[in-house]
């Protein structure tokens, strides 16, 4: 740093905070470290007696925080995400719609591998409202050396960490499986369950199929289905490995490709998950997702509404957090579950 005189500091950057006192009124910093220093600021400065400014002193190759986190910011900001002015070296993103929030997670290792450079998130691969904050970076010193910058954005290449993705698919249709239901024996109680699960997401039930019991039954209800114009199937019913409950090969039966039948979860091990060849997924909804709080629809749900195609990966990684604490008061999913 140097010391200048303050009438001449238009333009420098501050090195350290400095404390306006009025009193009874204020004493606080009326100027923080890294401030830029501007033309209506030098008459405030003097008034605080400050005759002379220690300010930064610019090398080539070294950067001010301010400067520096906004190609921090570069590397995160995406579609549908707003970002905040510069303050100290920090930069907060928030979300501009409803969506999927995603993170490319190896990118985001690589960045904060990186000494004096910081990006922190919230999890990926969850839902989130407009307004919500994703993401804060922030770059640790007063001023760094640039080629810190560059090696942070080659590994960020032309793609950002960050995602923001609409939900997409609107209207879906739910298949009803099982004779007690289909004969009248017992009331149909998980429709209405998983009609406003998907609600939550902008999804709209149009169609609704009841069935008994029966591989061809469930097949056919399946071909039916797809041609009502829907984007998404759920089937309930039948998931488990009785002999009689037949909706897994009856969904294979009607030609779609199964990603995962049964996933590291619990409740929801027997959820499945396929898709046709049209890209239309559909999926098979284990009992527990009548009752319990949260399952592994929940977790998988939002990718589907926004239209991200999920594979078995995606499924086997959530072994670890995937088992649900069962808390009194379930705060899904502001939790470990899932994630």
């Amino acid at each position: 740093m140097k010391c200048i005189k303050t009438v001449d500091a238009v333009g420098q950057v501050l090195c350290h905070d400095m404390t306006q006192i009025i009193p009874g009124v204020v004493k606080d910093a009326r100027f923080r470290k890294g401030h830029v220093v501007t033309e209506e600021d030098i008459p405030v400065l003097l008034s605080m007696g400050k005759e002379n400014l220690y300010v930064w002193e610019v090398k080539e190759g070294i950067l001010h925080e301010n400067e520096a986190a906004e190609r921090m910011c570069a590397m995160c900001l995406n579609d549908n995400m707003s970002r905040s002015d510069v303050k100290e070296g920090k930069i907060e993103i928030k979300a501009e719609i409803d969506g999927l929030f995603m993170v490319d997670s190896e990118k985001l290792i690589g960045v904060n591998s990186i000494d004096e450079l910081m990006i922190a998130t919230r999890h990926g691969n969850q839902p989130v409202k407009a307004g919500d904050k994703l993401c804060g970076t922030r770059v640790i010193p007063l001023v760094i050396e640039e080629e810190k910058l560059i090696e942070a954005e080659k590994v960020v290449g032309d793609k950002p960490i960050l995602s923001l993705k609409p939900y997409i698919l609107k209207k879906a249709g739910i298949i009803t499986t099982g004779s007690e239901v289909f004969h009248g024996r017992i009331q149909d109680k998980f429709t209405p369950v998983v009609k406003k699960k998907l609600a939550a997401f902008g999804i709209e039930t149009t169609e609704h199929i009841l069935v008994d019991d029966g591989l061809e039954n469930v097949k056919n209800a399946i071909a039916d289905m797809r041609s009502r114009g829907v984007d998404m199937i759920v089937c309930t019913g039948g998931m488990s490995v009785d002999p009689d409950d037949n909706t897994p090969g009856a969904i294979k039966a009607a030609g779609a490709r199964i990603v995962t039948y049964g996933a590291p979860v619990l409740p929801g091990a027997m959820f499945l998950l396929g898709y046709f060849e049209d890209g239309m997924p559909i999926m098979g909804l284990p009992g527990c997702v009548m009752y319990a709080k949260a399952t592994i629809f929940d977790m998988a749900l939002p990718r589907i509404a926004a239209g991200v195609e999920m594979v078995k990966k995606d499924f086997v990684v959530l072994g670890e957090g995937g088992l649900c604490l069962g808390c009194e008061t379930c705060h899904y999913p502001i939790c470990p579950y899932g994630k």
